[in-house]
């Protein structure tokens, strides 16, 4: 079968920061060291008021042409991965073609996916590639939760930031090349991470302001993150979502040299790798400098892991994407040497 590969990846963060030291000042029972050890995160980067997803996705897309010197007239299918489009419509990813100019005899279409929409993409780009249909698939993951996100909202200010990552997948021979994917959805858990509010359903509500038991005020036209019921979720499905991944590639735990999971948090991922049985250091995590930024955290982990050179040594790498919908992907690379 035709191989298929990742070529170079690239990612941008807005210059607003915010910091543990601003969420501690504003919400003074929750002190820096308690943030940090809990959610692994020190600071978070924030769009300003008049920034939005596509501006992001933008600038990673520019990033990846220079930084890689790839001629962007041979990229013909666009893929956009956003849960904050610009418009219900048109597409955005019609719009991102139009501002980066790109050719158009491409294809272009946008999906809704949060955190585990960069696998899906990736899924996406090696089946246009695999059935013929396109040879250079530009992935770009980019969202916004912050405009989601109540400003007297504590719990989810200190995860979510904001954030764009673009990815070349091609048929020309590279490094990384995409192996086997799983998937995985259950609507049921539709209600424990949702905006009520915006889409047709709810078009002309009005969110009214709730408190809730840790203090949190939001309301339906901000974020809602059940976060028990989310931990339980990625608890149950993960440990299970790896061993089938393992099963259809036909190897064991051990002979997967490194992990990259969604980036939700360091409390969490830690106890998905205790749960597994990762060794630690085949476990990546890389969110200090970004937060949780939805489906750009596994595209962000993958440049830094590769930056530090993680990939000059291993044979096999597992992704795996979680959280909203519900939906979960986990995907086989393998490193050409």
């Amino acid at each position: 079968m035709k191989q298929v590969f990742i070529n170079a990846i690239s990612y941008h963060l807005p210059s607003d920061i915010l910091s543990n030291e601003k969420i501690s000042s504003d919400f003074p029972e929750w002190n820096v060291d308690k943030i940090s050890s809990k959610t692994g995160i020190s600071v978070r980067h924030i769009c300003k008021d008049e920034e939005f997803a596509s501006d992001l996705a933008f600038i990673a897309a520019e990033k990846l042409f220079k930084e890689n010197k790839f001629d962007k007239s041979s990229v013909d299918f666009l893929l956009y991965c956003t849960q904050s489009p610009d418009y219900f419509l048109p597409t955005t990813a019609c719009i991102l073609q139009d501002r980066l100019n790109l050719n158009t005899n491409i294809g272009a279409l946008d999906f809704n996916l949060g955190c585990s929409g960069y696998v899906y993409g990736l899924s996406l780009a090696k089946g246009l590639i695999i059935g013929g249909m396109a040879k250079n698939v530009l992935l770009i993951t980019a969202e916004t939760y912050s405009k989601f996100i109540n400003i007297k909202d504590k719990s989810n200010k200190t995860i979510f930031g904001d954030a764009a990552s673009a990815t070349l997948i091609t048929d020309s021979p590279g490094d990384i090349s995409l192996g086997d994917f799983i998937f995985g959805t259950d609507g049921k858990g539709a209600e424990n991470l949702i905006v009520r509010n915006g889409g047709i359903r709810n078009f002309n509500k009005i969110g009214v302001d709730i408190i809730d038991e840790y203090g949190n005020i939001r309301n339906d036209d901000n974020l809602y993150m059940n976060g028990a019921e989310i931990f339980n979720f990625t608890s149950e499905a993960i440990p299970k979502l790896t061993n089938q991944i393992l099963n259809k590639i036909g190897l064991d735990l051990v002979d997967i040299e490194l992990f990259i999971f969604h980036q939700a948090n360091k409390y969490m991922l830690n106890h998905i790798r205790k749960k597994i049985g990762i060794p630690e250091d085949k476990f990546f995590i890389s969110m200090d400098h970004c937060g949780n930024t939805v489906s750009s955290t596994i595209p962000i982990a993958l440049y830094e892991a590769i930056k530090i050179g993680k990939f000059k040594s291993i044979e096999n790498c597992i992704l795996e994407g979680f959280g909203v919908g519900y939906s979960w992907a986990a995907c086989h690379l393998k490193i050409i040497k």
